[in-house]
């Protein structure tokens, strides 16, 4: 019996030339990648150099230089290839690259791309079936063009800054804990690259694609908060926001012994919790007797939610939950992840044995192709490591060095 072939993901056979560095466009090209996409991502030699993500944080000495947590968890299943793009030479060969690639996905900004020749423009006039997929800070048509971009900007002015101030009642603009606009857009950006490939497989035709992160965060989070607006002029005392989702009790809840996730959604789902929580009575008010109603009693029906359920414990509410089938779901602490049953019943964290004697986690990839499954195939790459080769099989002479 032949041995089973190895995990082909969709992408397999697609090249990606990788130009992007930090987060946004790394966590997209890596996305790519454990789709089955060969990516080659291309960094600045030299101590020190590579994709800045290479040096926060703490590492295993054995790992080597420039393997910090973050580059290990956003570049996965890609070849590094060290090119210093200021010299005419490196530029040579990182279009020879190019010309061997199916996508050449970048986040410099325009004006560093077009001084090193690596914008739309110069690589179409030498490959003009080229699809190429920038992401910007802002886009071209607009005032804001040009400007350089990170998540912290971006979640201010996209209106994500106003979340937190909507629900606490504090004032100041936040931004929040965590990189949504980066890895939001990043998810933008493989979109713009799957749907770029069907198009020229369905005609043949390359194209420049932008991917503006301010554009696409405001999308991302203006869908429910645009609310009345949706209409011109918006319904007298409409305000932005949807009123559910910035309730300051629409959160956790404490039980008898710690926290839990409830969610009735349905009409029979509050009936039965208001049974279960000891206020039967709740069904005969007209104040949350209906979706409508509830909705414009929101804020009152979540303030009771505390009360309701510390009456019981965790499994008690998992019970009878299970059996009413009203959504609930436990509290888990970042620490608590790893051991959550069915993260690791689906094989979620990943633990992989490093070639140069030290162990990485990685985590499987969300989505479950069952005809062509993604998979980690390659760990993260030290910096430069797979330049001669990949050269080489692009059938380009290897640069010689700067003097």
């Amino acid at each position: 019996m032949a041995a089973p072939s190895a995990p082909r993901g969709p992408l397999a056979g697609i090249r990606i030339l990788d130009l992007t560095s930090v987060i946004l466009g790394p966590y997209a090209t890596m996305l790519l990648g454990d789709m089955g996409a060969e990516v080659i991502k291309v960094e600045s030699p030299g101590e020190g150099g590579g994709d800045i993500m290479r040096w926060p944080g703490s590492w295993p000495e054995q790992a080597g230089p420039g393997m910090g947590p973050l580059f290990m968890m956003y570049n996965k299943n890609k070849k590094s290839v060290a090119l210093d793009l200021k010299r005419p030479e490196d530029q040579e060969a990182c279009i020879a690259l190019a010309r061997t690639c199916d996508v050449v996905c970048s986040n410099m900004r325009m004006d560093t791309a077009a001084r090193l020749k690596m914008d739309y423009d110069s690589l179409k006039a030498r490959l003009p079936n080229l699809i190429y997929i920038h992401a910007a800070g802002f886009g071209a048509d607009g005032p804001y063009a040009g400007r350089p971009a990170y998540d912290d900007l971006i979640q201010g002015v996209s209106g994500g800054a106003d979340i937190l101030p909507r629900v606490d009642g504090n004032p100041a603009p936040r931004y929040l804990p965590t990189l949504a606009a980066d890895k939001t857009v990043g998810l933008f950006m493989v979109q713009a690259v799957l749907a770029a490939l069907f198009h020229k497989q369905r005609t043949g035709e390359g194209q420049f694609v932008e991917v503006p992160m301010f554009e696409c965060y405001t999308h991302y989070v203006m869908h429910e908060n645009l609310y009345g607006h949706v209409y011109d002029p918006a319904p007298p005392g409409t305000d932005f926001g949807y009123a559910r989702i910035h309730n300051p009790d629409r959160r956790p809840y404490k039980s008898k012994d710690g926290w839990i996730g409830i969610l009735p959604y349905t009409d029979r789902n509050w009936t039965d919790f208001f049974v279960l929580a000891g206020r039967p009575e709740l069904n005969s008010d007209p104040k949350f007797s209906t979706y409508r109603a509830r909705m414009v009693n929101i804020k009152e029906l979540y303030s009771m939610m505390d009360a309701m359920v510390s009456t019981r414990t965790n499994d008690d509410w998992a019970k009878v939950l299970t059996e009413k089938a009203i959504p609930f779901a436990p509290i888990n602490r970042f620490g608590d992840l790893m051991e959550d049953p069915h993260l690791k019943a689906v094989g979620f964290f990943r633990k992989h044995a490093h070639p140069d004697g030290y162990t990485w986690v990685d985590m499987k990839h969300p989505v479950n192709f069952a005809a062509s499954p993604a998979s980690t195939r390659l760990p993260p790459p030290k910096l430069g490591q797979d330049t001669e080769e990949v050269l080489r099989e692009a059938g380009v002479e290897l640069p010689k060095a700067a003097e």
